[in-house]
């Protein structure tokens, strides 16, 4: 029997800071639970499949694996009025926290990838010190680079109001956008980030206003840099940075940044990555990761 092959996620929902519904797996060990417990955050346009692999193997190692589908993503609830600025993403990050915690017994782990690295190192900083044991930023600094953000935004938002006829026609979308990826073997993982509508067209599994509508992800984003800034010059716990060598986003200077930011920090970069780092080389990630978690002194058992 292949390792990890007894592992299977479960389904969990916990209450957002809006009341809104968010929808999560959690994977549990399938031995002894050796290790503590992390909550896994996914980037912009993206949902909680995006780290099955990496749950898997953090599974694998002795670790309860918690992946969320984030406010508007996925299967979690799109809310009401439409509030999706970073501080919301925090707010639910807080919210969820205090439920792991809850139920654990222990501050969870944080690892976070783009907007959800985002959410996190913000509800570090706008909640008590020490609502995560550790934090690992995945592709995201409190500075980037504008061209690369855009270029990220013009891609999610290119097929926003009209759609996909087919997958195939997603699949060609993703592989022009994406020319160092090879492309997969199934359309599988495509498809659980779409949905399809009643008009029979596949859309992203997202909702629009996240880009277009009265508070986006884009909302007093100047503001937003300066509150990444002071929460990141504040960490106190055990962090990671994790980049990709082929980071659109994210650049060897503002790397060089964030650790004068955070002096304690531990950097890896991982080559051969653009900015989705788990996608593009899973197996680098989840050793750098399961590495840094294991040696985390606040990290404790469950």
């Amino acid at each position: 029997m292949a390792e990890g092959s007894d592992i299977a996620p479960q389904p969990i929902s916990f209450e957002g800071a809006a009341a809104n519904r968010l929808v999560g797996d959690v994977w549990r060990p399938g031995g002894a639970a050796t290790g503590g417990v992390v909550l896994l955050l996914h980037g912009g346009g993206q949902t909680r499949r995006a780290w099955d692999r990496a749950a898997r193997e953090l599974a694998v190692r002795g670790f309860t694996a918690v992946t969320l589908d984030q406010r508007g993503h996925g299967e979690s609830a799109w809310v009401d009025c439409g509030s999706y600025a970073i501080w919301d993403y925090a707010a639910d990050a807080i919210a969820v926290a205090g439920e792991l915690a809850g139920q654990h017994g222990q501050a969870p782990a944080a690892v976070g990838a783009s907007l959800g690295g985002i959410a996190a190192l913000l509800a570090e900083g706008e909640a008590e010190p020490g609502l995560w044991s550790s934090l690992v930023l995945v592709d995201i600094t409190p500075a980037m680079d504008p061209a690369g953000v855009n270029r990220i935004q013009s891609f999610m938002g290119a097929a926003m109001a009209d759609g996909f006829a087919t997958i195939e026609e997603a699949a060609e979308a993703v592989a022009a956008y994406l020319p160092h990826r090879p492309k997969p073997r199934s359309l599988d993982g495509l498809r659980k980030n779409l949905r399809q509508d009643s008009d029979g067209r596949y859309r992203w599994h997202w909702d629009p206003r996240f880009l277009d509508g009265p508070r986006t992800v884009n909302t007093h984003w100047q503001r937003g840099e300066e509150d990444l800034h002071t929460a990141a010059a504040e960490l106190a716990i055990p962090t990671l940075l994790v980049r990709g060598g082929a980071s659109e986003l994210v650049s060897p200077a503002h790397v060089a940044a964030f650790r004068e930011l955070v002096p304690h920090a531990q950097y890896v970069d991982v080559t051969g990555a653009g900015h989705m780092v788990a996608g593009d080389r899973n197996d680098v990630f989840s050793d750098a990761i399961v590495g840094f978690l294991s040696e985390s002194p606040s990290i404790g058992k469950l």
